[in-house]
């Protein structure tokens, strides 16, 4: 048996006119061939799909049921047809996004927020992990997109495992000092003016940027006197607050207030703490070009 959406389309559309000529009509075809269609269609089935007479035009039994039945299909099939291409556009679907803790506190949610306007029907989450833990998950395919910030992976390890990285925000380092330390009132430092300061920084085995960072306080002319590590950037503001030392901060921390800490800019050569995005180029994720296309618009 070889029935096909047209001759069902065709079936409907005289079903609805009970009319050969309006039902042609409707579909933009001549008659003839809608006739040789539906004749066709009865063959198929080996059912009578309409009762002729001289003067009537109306469905058989077999005719309503089929009615019924195609009328739903093709519903469906439409629908399915939509949603395809939804999901061609990105526009249903699912994102897990992947971010350094503090990236949050900088321009990623309003980024969801506009994302979440424009796609609704995407469902996302975040996953918040430190940079060698997301590079993993991108690779076992356990997250879409990831961010986290500087320095970059090599262009080797990027092309070995087919993930792309892309600068998508600038922003430079901060100093983190207590409200009452002398350097406190002033406006900007220079990195040289914590030199003696103890230092508090993120674990150093987890991530890369904090190693960027203690770097170049070598090449300012001092080697940082570590103090105290900690995973979470918000531990080492609470530790700031209660005087027990200094941290390099993304200038966005300054955003939220921090009881008892102060974020000074540095004057000269100030570190970078710019976020990179990284994704897979194996997969043609819809999703993911959808999320592509918010973050990096013409205007941007």
């Amino acid at each position: 048996m070889s029935i096909d959406l047209k001759q069902l389309k065709y079936f409907l559309a005289v079903a609805e006119e009970k009319s050969f000529s309006r039902a042609a009509e409707r579909l933009h075809i001549s008659q003839p061939p809608l006739s040789q269609q539906i004749m066709k269609l009865e063959a198929e089935l080996g059912v009578k799909l309409f009762a002729r007479t001289t003067r009537s035009f109306e469905l058989t039994v077999a005719g309503r049921a089929l009615m019924n039945e195609a009328a739903e299909l093709l519903a469906k099939m439409r629908m399915t047809i939509d949603t395809v291409r939804q999901i061609d556009r990105g526009e249903v679907g699912r994102l897990r996004v992947g971010i350094v803790g503090s990236a949050m506190w900088g321009p990623i949610p309003s980024l969801l927020e506009e994302f979440q306007g424009k796609y609704p029907r995407v469902t996302w989450t975040i996953h918040e992990l430190g940079p060698t833990v997301q590079y993993e998950a991108l690779r076992a395919k356990q997250i879409d997109v990831g961010f986290w910030r500087e320095p970059r992976l090599d262009e080797t390890d990027l092309k070995n495992d087919s993930l792309r990285q892309e600068l998508c925000f600038r922003e430079n380092v901060c100093v983190a000092v207590n409200e009452h330390h002398p350097l406190a009132k002033q406006e900007a430092i220079e990195l040289t003016d914590i030199a003696d300061e103890p230092m508090l920084t993120l674990a150093l085995d987890k991530s890369a940027f904090p190693r960027y960072l203690l770097q170049c306080c070598v090449n300012a002319g001092f080697e940082p006197a570590i103090f105290q590590e900690a995973n979470e950037p918000q531990t080492l503001l609470a530790m700031v607050g209660a005087g027990l030392g200094v941290t390099l901060m993304p200038e966005t921390t300054s955003r939220i207030g921090w009881p008892g800490v102060v974020f000074l800019p540095i004057r000269t050569n100030p570190p970078s703490a710019n976020l990179y995005i990284t994704y897979t180029t194996t997969d043609d994720a819809p999703v993911v070009r959808a999320f592509l296309n918010i973050l990096r618009p013409p205007e941007r």
